[in-house]
């Protein structure tokens, strides 16, 4: 039975990659940073097949602790400060984490399990001031935010220990991949909740900022696999992991307020507040490498994936409010 150890194991990503793992007969570890109120929602349905370690991504000796006890085949390194807003109040926390923590993970597998495959989680966001659209595994990165700061580092760490100690290390330049599980500071969760709210009488607006900004979005539960397939190839590599399209945040809103019925227009207010200090440019993907050498291919289409997260969050507060209504798909 193959061994993984999964970083951010109840985030979005994780809570997918878990599931696939335990799907394919792994015994999946979790670490998980010590707090007084953990949140386990994501993997609540999965939690009693985990194996639960308590470390933290700044913390070299607990990270030691859990891959000794662990010795995994497999490590994902899914854990960062991962909201790109919140990067620009919280520049040295996100480094810490998003940044030194990967060399942290990368240093005690070094140390405790050097034959272990390795997975970084890399971001769009490295690509930030893009250089050239469609963006691929050989552009330049020109990050815009201390986000994409700390992931670029990430991703050149991963680089160097797999050159420097011949390690099987991998990193996935992953574009925005979302899901009902997303969390709600994200624009598309706070879209997609917003049109349930508003759609059961719960609220009464919905305020964002630039609607034209564009991003190439996929589903979650399509990406992890792509993560996987990284590790069971015969060399380490790096890849892109995107759908190759690229829509407008206005198009996410169309389509989610459409679904339930609703003019957007009558809903949305534009606010300063939510538009980035500096704004990354177009971030459309070059995915081709990752479907001929992986075989990778994306199932959900993005219409797909916001009506998918509108129906979550039209049951979740249904269910909140107890207000009663015709029924919706469920997805997830």
């Amino acid at each position: 039975m193959k061994r993984a150890l999964i970083t951010g194991v109840t985030g979005q990503d994780g809570s997918y990659l878990a599931e696939l793992l335990l799907e394919k007969g792994y015994k999946v570890f979790g670490i998980r940073r010590r707090t007084s109120t953990p949140n386990y929602e994501n993997v609540e349905h999965i939690k009693d097949q985990i194996e639960w370690l308590d470390g933290d991504m700044t913390d070299l000796s607990s990270l030691l602790r859990a891959v000794k006890e662990a010795l995994p085949d497999e490590v994902y390194n899914l854990a960062a400060q991962s909201f790109v807003a919140t990067s620009w109040p919280q520049p040295i926390a996100t480094g810490e984490i998003t940044a030194l923590g990967v060399t942290n993970m990368l240093e005690v597998v070094r140390i405790v399990k050097p034959d272990a495959r390795f997975y970084q989680a890399s971001s769009s966001e490295m690509f930030g001031k893009v250089v050239e659209t469609p963006q691929k595994e050989t552009t330049p990165f020109y990050p815009r935010s201390p986000y994409g700061v700390a992931k670029a580092y990430g991703h050149w760490i991963t680089v160097n220990y797999r050159e420097s100690f011949n390690m099987f290390a991998c990193s996935g330049i992953l574009f925005n991949h979302e899901s009902p599980r997303r969390g709600l500071e994200f624009v598309t969760r706070k879209v997609t909740d917003a049109v349930a709210r508003i759609k059961l009488g719960l609220t009464t607006e919905l305020r964002l900022g630039n609607l034209d900004a564009k991003r190439d979005w996929g589903f979650a539960g399509d990406y992890v696999k792509a993560m996987w397939l990284m590790l069971q190839q015969d060399t380490p590599d790096d890849y892109v992991i995107s759908t190759g399209e690229t829509h407008t945040v206005q198009e996410l809103v169309e389509i989610a307020f459409g679904h339930v019925g609703l003019n957007w227009k009558d809903y949305v207010v534009i606010d300063e507040k939510f538009v980035r200090p500096a704004e990354v440019d177009l971030l459309l993907g070059d995915c081709s490498k990752a479907k001929e050498k992986l075989g990778w291919e994306l199932e959900v289409s993005f219409e797909e994936l916001v009506k998918m997260m509108v129906d979550r969050d039209m049951e979740k507060h249904r269910i909140k409010s107890g207000v009663q209504n015709e029924n919706t798909n469920q997805f997830c």
